[in-house]
């Protein structure tokens, strides 16, 4: 029931951002009722709304009009809406094309449109329990680390005996490489009981951890930070994860200042396409793929597709396709050159997606 109740909550949260960076349209939603002034500041009225503070001439006293309020206000439907979506799904290039030309009154603004999207994917997946791990410990996830280290070495253990036996049944008189072998394999028996014996003292409690005796990867190759992020992880992995996830739709706006530089390269010595064009296409991309996860990932869980199987071949399929389908109308480009920078863009995205997941490591580090 939390997580239904969160859901709900980041939905309105973000109908409520989604609005705050979307200007109304300016189309009349209801005629004029006789009031010839603004009920608000004064000014004379010529329409159904006031031309100095934008409020309407009619001012609505019934319960009716609280529930519509209501409704528009954290859902923000509107005509806008309506008229974003269909375009979105099917001819994305087409909706990028005409925003950046300046035909913007009866559409969402890209930006108004990935954060109303975003949100209401995550307010879905609390709903439905699509979310991280919360109750990792430390101790299982260091106990995980150890199982697998030791698998890893036990591995390369049943590898120099191996190679050791084979030696022996050759009757092989190379003495430098079976010293070899024999000086690896002490080593590696070594470090396996080295594992052991750090997993009993750290999960014994007999001492503590010693960040020291670990070889911490480096993020940003500042190791204060490196280290303080490492030693949070370490201690809590569950609350991490959770920061991970919170920071995930907080900061999913950065996917768009990440994602420019390598759109950019594409058209590098086409200069008729703008940063501005850029950003446009990437912040529609990002809001149809957060509105398609949503759609997936109901599938997913619903009796239709018990199995996943459905969902993973709408996903495979369609995803990719829309990005050619958007990459290509929305610069105008022939099939060979869409194409090419199709296949480029995914690979792009790899590293995309990597620099979030750091810059949001590093935002719930802090």
């Amino acid at each position: 029931m939390s997580d239904i109740a969160e859901g709900l909550g980041v939905a309105i949260e973000g109908s409520i951002a989604a609005k705050a960076v979307e200007p109304h349209d300016g189309t009349a939603n209801a005629a004029p009722t006789g009031e010839t002034e603004c009920a608000n500041c004064g000014a004379p009225l010529t329409g159904p709304y006031c031309n100095q503070c934008g409020q309407r001439a009619h001012v609505h006293r019934t319960l009716t009009a609280i529930g519509h309020d209501l409704i528009h206000g954290v859902l923000h439907l509107d005509g806008k809406l309506w008229h974003t979506l269909p375009l979105l799904a099917f001819k994305p290039g087409r909706l990028t094309r005409r925003y950046i030309e300046g035909e913007r009154a009866k559409f969402v603004s890209p930006m108004a449109m990935l954060l109303f999207s975003v949100f209401a994917m995550f307010a879905v997946f609390q709903v439905i329990g699509l979310t991280v791990p919360t109750n990792l410990s430390t101790e299982s996830t260091l106990d995980e680390v150890a199982e697998f280290s030791d698998s890893l070495l036990k591995d390369q253990e049943e590898r120099l005996v191996g190679e050791i036996e084979a030696l022996e049944l050759a009757n092989s008189t190379d003495t430098v490489q079976r010293q070899q072998l024999e000086r690896e394999l002490l080593e590696t028996r070594a470090a396996r009981d080295e594992v052991e014996q750090r997993k009993q003292e750290v999960l014994g409690g007999g001492e503590e951890f010693d960040l020291g005796d670990l070889d911490v990867s480096m993020a940003t190759g500042v190791e204060a930070i490196d280290k303080g992020i490492y030693k949070k992880w370490r201690d809590n992995p569950g609350l991490m994860l959770y920061k991970l996830q919170a920071n995930g739709y907080k900061f999913s706006w950065l996917l768009v200042p990440i994602s420019l530089p390598f759109v950019s390269l594409l058209f590098l010595w086409r200069r008729k396409h703008k940063a501005y064009d850029h950003a446009v296409f990437v912040t529609y991309s990002l809001s149809f793929m957060s509105l398609f996860f949503i759609a997936v990932s109901l599938l997913a869980v619903s009796p239709i597709d018990v199995s996943g199987g459905w969902a993973f071949i709408l996903l495979a399929t369609l995803a990719p396709l829309h990005i050619y389908k958007h990459l290509k109308h929305t610069y105008s480009l022939s099939r060979f050159s869409a194409l090419w920078r199709f296949f480029l863009l995914l690979i792009f995205m790899i590293f995309i997606i990597l620099l979030f997941i750091q810059s949001l490591i590093l935002l719930g580090g802090f």
